[in-house]
């Protein structure tokens, strides 16, 4: 069989301007980043501004195990299998970070035949928004320390320094660190440490700012510090907005690509959803739906993740509904919730199913909980037993939602049709009423209870006493009327990755509150949430090369 890059590389790729002729856009507004990949800016955004908006579909899934969920392939195989159906179809995905690629989880532009390409370019470098956003982040970082080494003027507390600087590579050794050393010519020295890009509040920014002036704003509102009276210093006041709104004036633009079955696909922008708010930026989806007819988004990790930010979070802020939610789910994942081995995984085992089955189940539940129309997608492997699979059924019937078989790994587009025309059927026949969990004027501690009783299933939640009075300081500084990004693990709904399935009575434990104003939200981190991930003790980079002949090899 095939790997990913070996798929991807036989692709016969069709040049970026049929891509975006086929969407009604012109020559003269495509931005070539060579001939497969393309920014599109304000030009086509005002030329599609009157269009009807689309139907907006979210694909989610249920808590990740290392059997494997698809969910990107599935959302990329359900978006040609629209396309397949006659459907003027727009897929709006994230971008990939070099830390899982080079790290342990991998790349994010699908798998088998249904990917989007170029791959290896997606995967890396791709049109340079990660390394602007890098370097916007640290030019920040380099501008607040130079004002303390110049003099001090805004009376910044160098004890109470909240922006970090950043970097796109998994390296715990600077989770932690200290600068300003080799004397009075090299700075003030001050404890620091390094977030990985996409946690930056940057990435969040550019994937919430709708334009340029909004993301110049933004940029100004976030707070670096607070000074030696205890009020925030924001960017402004250090007069870096105006440069950093400059490195970002050609990432703030979404990028198109195609699917194997070229399929227009937007991909933009990508903060994780362990750590961050987990979506795509509000400007592909929003000049997705100005394109097609149907959009399929994702957000990271599980429903309890992603989808719960995309819907608290995004489109709170950016007034965006989706129309239906599709929950990913697989045979093998269910069997793990219930805590077979993963070598065990293959065999059928119904039993274990059914008691690995209420991880879906509370999912599900979670989606209607806010309003949203729900399918649910089983990932097939051939593994899965037809007794498996009927079980998987007819529980979600049970739940009044629909469940269709995927086989896009194998099929690409025709392994999703039956898929694709659940959700037409469903969107069709059922009205979305989904909104949001909680209300941004109830109190910081109410909003995180919210969510954690009605999302996570938990019965309350502990602070630390720094956690305490964080939240006490954004109370009196009037930052708390803001949604809440909880920053937590994704294998399980609670704050604890042992816990699987559906894991009940627990207490989620707040170890640090902190505001992203220039974002627009609150972060609660949980548990031992790192905002800098490690290397695996085998990082995929080991295995990437370049051969004699230029083509890159080991890449999934």
């Amino acid at each position: 069989m095939l790997s990913d890059i070996e798929i991807a590389h036989r692709a016969q790729m069709r040049p970026i301007r049929e891509i975006a002729n086929k969407l009604g856009i012109h020559d003269e507004d495509i931005e070539y980043y060579g001939k497969y990949k393309a920014k599109l800016g304000d030009e086509v955004k005002n030329q599609v501004a009157d269009n009807e908006d689309a139907k907006l579909v979210l694909v989610t899934a249920i808590n990740p195990t290392p059997a494997g969920e698809g969910k990107t392939t599935t959302t990329i195989g359900l978006g040609d299998a629209l396309a397949r159906l006659g459907k003027k179809c727009v897929l709006a995905l994230r971008e990939p970070s070099l830390g899982p690629v080079m790290g342990l989880k991998g790349g994010a532009a699908g798998g088998g035949y249904s990917q989007v390409v170029p791959m290896e370019d997606i995967n890396l470098h791709f049109t340079g928004d990660l390394h602007a956003l890098t370097a916007a982040n640290n030019l920040l970082s380099a501008m607040i320390d130079n004002h303390i080494h110049q003099g001090n003027a805004l009376d910044i507390d160098v004890n109470s320094i909240v922006w970090k600087r950043a970097l796109d590579t998994n390296d715990r050794a600077l989770r932690k660190i200290v600068v300003g050393l080799g004397g009075s010519a090299n700075g003030v020295p001050r404890e620091d440490g390094f977030l990985i890009t996409v946690a930056s509040e940057v990435m969040a920014i550019l994937c919430l700012a709708d334009g340029l002036d909004d993301l110049r704003r933004r940029l100004g509102e976030i707070i670096v510090a607070y000074n030696r009276s205890g009020k925030p210093v924001k960017a402004s006041d250090l007069k870096a907005e105006g440069a950093m709104t400059v490195l970002l004036k050609d990432a703030i633009k979404p990028n198109l690509v195609q699917t194997l079955e070229h399929t227009p696909c937007l991909i933009h922008g990508g903060p994780f959803a362990n750590i961050a708010h987990g979506c795509n930026s509000v400007a592909a989806t929003k000049l997705a739906m100005k394109l097609g007819d149907y959009v399929i988004t994702e957000a990271g990790f599980g429903a309890d993740l992603g989808a719960e930010k995309f819907i608290d979070i995004k489109c709170r802020l950016a007034g965006l509904k989706p129309d239906a939610v599709v929950i990913v789910a697989t045979v093998r994942a269910l069997k793990y919730n219930a805590g077979i081995p993963k070598s065990e995984l293959a065999a059928p085992n119904v039993e274990a199913l059914k008691q690995g089955m209420a991880n879906l189940e509370k999912h599900i539940e979670n989606m209607q909980m806010f309003g949203a129309p729900v399918v649910v997608a089983v990932n097939r492997f051939a593994s899965d037993s037809e007794d498996e699979l009927r079980t998987v059924i007819d529980t979600c019937a049970e739940h009044g939602v629909r469940c269709e078989l995927s086989e896009v790994f194998e099929k690409g587009g025709a392994g999703g049709e039956e898929l694709a025309k659940a959700v037409i059927e469903t969107i069709e026949s059922t009205q979305s009423q989904c909104a949001p969990c909680y209300d941004t004027e109830d109190t910081i501690e109410n909003k995180i209870l919210a969510i954690v009783t009605k999302v996570y299933g938990g019965a309350g939640v502990e602070y630390t006493a720094k956690a305490k009075r964080q939240i006490k300081r954004l109370e009196e500084l009037g930052l708390d009327k803001k949604p809440v990004c909880i920053a937590k693990t994704q294998y399980s709904l609670s704050d604890n990755p042992k816990l699987l399935g559906r894991p009940e009575g627990f207490t989620v434990n707040v170890s640090e509150v902190r505001i992203s104003n220039g974002a627009g939200f609150i972060v609660a981190e949980t548990g031992n949430i790192m905002t800098m991930p490690g290397l695996p003790k085998v990082p995929a980079a080991e295995n990437i090369d370049v051969d004699e002949n230029g083509v890159t090899v080991g890449l999934f």
